[in-house]
């Protein structure tokens, strides 16, 4: 973290002494920090964060930027960079072990954006980010694009087509993994997990979904649902989230939901007249 502590000192353009006054500590401790002999306790942390807000320095910038220079590896041409965060830490193998109800089912999920597991996992104490590389060769690999195809399959893995279980529809949808070792597909963030659930509640048409689905710019997941591709993953770096870091994650996550939340209920409303609903869309296929 010493790093971090210096550009937020260089940015509130500070000596160490008055940054130790502003702290309410010694010159002597904040050069440990920045040494990295010592680490700032939770209650200076939150003194960082309540001085980068007064002086109006971006921290949020200045964390992301740090985390991913400690997520930097060079990884050889045949290797793909991804990103995973653990709410307690990795232990074991790596193995397709997620909640079966995830996007895609059980699995081990990786994202290409830093950003959408470090917010996954932020609220707990004990979480780790991880910088990972994945070999595709020999894998078999199935891609589905951000459109209703990717939604009925998501609504598949959460058990939401249970209504329509003897339909071909829910057929397609329990076999569209098969034989595949990868998937690779939209990430359901926040925004997303909101906008996702009304469709399924039946508060939003398709149409309404597929317009938000292309406005709000989600990020891509990897997703190892075999021994084999699981096989494939090796872990590059482990790194350790501070409280500031966290936090700071935490207040602009929520910020940023609130905001892709407002805007797909802006388009929502723009197509709520347009397409069809989920359980008409389930109802069709039993129907069918």
């Amino acid at each position: 973290m010493e790093r971090l502590l210096k550009e937020i000192r260089a940015a509130c353009c500070v000596s160490q002494e008055r940054l130790a006054e502003l702290l309410g500590t010694t010159f002597a401790t904040v050069n440990r920090w920045e040494n990295g002999r010592a680490m700032p306790g939770r209650m200076a942390q939150d003194k960082l964060m309540e001085l980068c807000e007064v002086q109006r320095i971006p921290l949020y910038d200045l964390v992301v930027k740090h985390i991913k220079e400690q997520a930097e590896v060079d990884l050889a041409f045949d290797r793909i960079p991804l990103f995973h965060g653990s709410k307690s830490g990795l232990s074991g193998p790596i193995a397709p072990i997620s909640r079966s109800h995830c996007d895609f089912g059980a699995g081990f999920y990786m994202g290409t954006d830093p950003i959408q597991p470090l917010t996954l996992v932020c609220d707990f104490e004990k979480s780790k980010f991880y910088a990972v590389s994945l070999k595709l060769e020999g894998l078999s690999v199935l891609e589905v694009q951000a459109d209703l195809t990717w939604a009925m399959l998501v609504a598949y893995h959460r058990g939401k087509m249970e209504p329509a279980k003897d339909s071909l529809l829910y057929q397609q949808y329990s076999k569209m993994s098969e034989g595949h070792d990868i998937l690779i597909g939209p990430i359901a963030n926040d925004r997303m997990f909101y906008v996702l659930d009304n469709f399924f509640q039946g508060n939003i048409t398709d149409v309404a979904l597929v317009q938000s689905l292309s406005a709000l710019q989600l990020g891509q997941q990897y997703v190892a649902i075999t021994e084999k591709a699981c096989g494939q993953i090796q872990i590059e770096k482990e790194i350790s989230l501070s409280h500031l870091e966290r936090r700071c994650l935490q207040i602009v996550s929520e910020q940023n939901r609130t905001r892709g939340i407002n805007l797909a209920n802006e388009i929502c409303k723009r197509h709520r007249r347009e397409g069809r609903y989920f359980d008409e869309i389930l109802d069709g296929a039993v129907g069918g």
